[in-house]
């Protein structure tokens, strides 16, 4: 028997078109770059969409029509597969971002669309999930340097401090475990392999089984690979 390919629908791939023509890049440079932010999107907008569609994807085979996903730290690279739970599996999509221009940008750009970002820690989500998406967030360079530069080998040191590090490490932890216990088990999630291990550590704490899947994806705006988790 042939293997059915499974694809997102035409209609998901011209909505993704249609909200990433919207968006305001001007507005969105300074909040990504420090500067060349004209530069950045122009190399990253199609990247975006060819990326995120192969990891909406991965997703559309996994998940379950008429489910919830918390979406942590969610931006562009989110747009392809929330559009894609939103609009072919009829899935409740909760966006958290704390950025709130950027916040403002992204609904500007989904007009329509039944996708709204939401500007508010996702550690106050109260929602049973039974899909977690947490991508470059846990060892992002602006909120917690420290563990960022330890997570990715390039720790100075001479000049890395200790003390900041126990402190990111500490609230890290409590944003695992608050997203984490939304989660449904049997639940999916969607990380980074260098993220992965916080999801690792929290099911080992608790007996609960876990599975990593061997394939993994690209970031489209930071690089990191992309994995997805089986919980239970």
């Amino acid at each position: 028997m042939a293997r059915r390919i499974v694809t997102v629908d035409p209609a998901t791939r011209r909505a993704i078109r249609e909200i990433f023509a919207r968006l305001d890049y001007a507005r969105l440079g300074p909040i990504y770059c420090d500067e060349g932010g004209d530069e950045f999107w122009a190399a990253k907008r199609g990247l975006c969409q060819r990326l995120g569609t192969k990891v909406a994807t991965a997703l559309k085979s996994r998940l379950k029509p008429g489910g919830t996903s918390l979406y942590v730290g969610a931006g562009v690279a989110e747009i392809p597969p929330l559009v894609m739970e939103a609009l072919e599996l009829e899935r409740r999509v909760v966006a958290c971002n704390l950025r709130r221009k950027e916040v403002l940008v992204l609904n500007r750009a989904c007009g329509e669309f039944p996708i709204r970002f939401q500007h508010h820690d996702a550690g106050s989500v109260t929602q049973r999930v039974d899909h977690l998406w947490l991508v470059s967030v846990l060892n992002d360079p602006e909120r917690f340097p420290e563990l960022s530069v330890l997570s990715y080998g390039r720790a100075n040191p001479v000049t890395f401090n200790a003390n900041k590090f126990v402190t990111q490490q500490r609230t890290v932890a409590r944003l695992v475990d608050r997203c984490l216990n939304r989660l449904t088990v049997p639940g999916l999630v969607t990380t980074t392999v260098e993220e992965a291990v916080w999801v690792a550590e929290w099911c080992h704490r608790r007996g609960i089984p876990y599975r990593l899947d061997e394939r993994t994806y690209a970031s489209p705006t930071v690089g990191d690979p992309i994995c997805l988790m089986q919980i239970g």
